[in-house]
């Protein structure tokens, strides 16, 4: 494990987890890996998502490690209430690759999208990513996906159904289309932190990549969630797909230095 004493951001405090899956043995692999990490604490466990929405409510832990298929209420409508009630940020943790699972929890406000069987580094250093405010998208289930995503909505957008009016997924891309317009809001400075948001970049690496301060990058990166009425990191990403900024198969380009 990193030893979070050599980090260039020390924190203030642990990172605050709450533990939530179905079964109490992954509960306790997930508490046993995070335990040893002097900069985490686990504050609780929750054997479902209604369980998990009370003690969010109660605790306000930082991040919400959450699996999906649970019994009472299931982990994407947990997360939904969650990020809606703004207690917490949520990564989505199961055992299934699949399509839905990803998009209910994107779609849910989600900052994350893990599978249970990445290896113990990886689930820490996911705590860390999305407690410093970034997306983690970087897994390639979660790339190919939104990419996938993003392309279906553009067909979909210039598809008619078969009496010539528009189908269902041309109606649903109305907003897509309107959010592509949006980007003329924007600063040509904005489009680029929005576009290497979109490429995977932390803040660091934009503002290396810039030649920026990390300040700059952060203030141009609040302006373009304000302009764009984005929530996070996540729907930054999602947007750049799907107004083109960045098309599908693109990949990070590593900051100079």
């Amino acid at each position: 494990m990193n030893d979070p004493t050599s980090q260039s951001n020390p924190r203030s405090r642990p990172i605050r987890v709450l533990l939530v899956d179905d079964q109490q043995l992954v509960r306790s692999g997930f508490r046993l890996i995070l335990s040893v990490e002097s900069d985490v604490e686990v504050v609780g466990e929750a054997a479902d998502g209604a369980a998990a929405l009370t003690l969010a409510r109660e605790l306000r832990p930082d991040i919400v490690l959450m699996d999906v298929q649970m019994p009472v209420m299931d982990g994407i409508e947990a997360t939904g209430h969650i990020v809606d009630e703004g207690l917490s940020q949520v990564v989505i943790l199961t055992t299934f690759d699949r399509d839905d699972y990803v998009f209910g929890g994107l779609d849910a406000g989600a900052s994350g999208f893990l599978l249970k069987n990445a290896d113990p580094e990886h689930l820490v250093q996911a705590v860390r990513t999305v407690a410093d405010g970034n997306a983690l998208l970087a897994p390639e289930v979660t790339r190919r996906l939104i990419e996938q995503r993003a392309r279906e909505r553009a067909e979909g957008a210039r598809g008619t159904g078969p009496t010539g009016i528009p189908d269902a997924a041309s109606t649903s891309n109305d907003a897509a289309v309107q959010r592509d317009s949006q980007l003329d809001e924007l600063t040509p400075r904005e489009r680029e932190v929005l576009e290497l948001v979109g490429r995977g970049l932390s803040n660091a690496e934009i503002a290396r990549t810039l030649f920026l301060g990390e300040a700059t990058v952060k203030t141009h990166l609040s302006n373009v969630f304000a302009k764009l009425h984005l929530r996070d990191r996540v729907q930054a990403v999602v947007l750049a797909y799907e107004t083109g900024l960045i098309l599908p198969g693109e990949v990070a380009a590593p900051p100079p230095g």
